[in-house]
């Protein structure tokens, strides 16, 4: 291999790592909500951690079900379930009026590894971001 295509692989490795660490930034972004962290826990409760649910059905709720006893509108659950859904967190499916909700496991495996230092990116470390977006050109604060 020649030193071009050796760079060339290490960029693509790092853009790809960029791009996993930044899909992960917004889950826990998502999550950071109290309702939406609420709303997702619901989602998985049917199923013990490191399980399957029996059925797919079993791991679907309709956003009204999982509003419920929660002291906010239907749609500001609604609201709540788009933002998990852009996250990557949630996957919905519309039913007429209806719209029903579920947790992919696999999304509930790639968050277990990461966060127990199974994940393909623990112990790789964070490429530094350029001078210019942490202040002057000497990566030293702005004045």
């Amino acid at each position: 291999m020649t030193d071009q295509s050796e760079s060339c692989k290490y960029l693509h490795m790092s853009n790809y790592y960029t791009l996993e660490i930044q899909k992960f930034a917004d889950m826990f972004k998502a999550l950071s909500n109290p309702n939406r962290l609420g709303i997702f826990l619901r989602l998985i409760s049917c199923c013990p951690p490191g399980t399957r649910c029996c059925s797919e059905a079993d791991a679907r709720r309709y956003v009204g079900e999982l509003g419920e006893n929660m002291e906010i509108t239907l749609s500001t659950v609604s609201h709540h379930i788009k933002e998990l859904r852009q996250a990557g967190l949630v996957r919905v499916e519309r039913h007429g009026k209806n719209i029903e909700c579920w947790v992919d496991d696999q999304v509930v495996t790639s968050l277990a590894d990461l966060l127990t230092g199974r994940s393909h990116l623990a112990g790789v470390e964070a490429e530094p971001k350029p001078a210019e977006s942490r202040g002057d050109e000497t990566g030293g604060p702005r004045a």
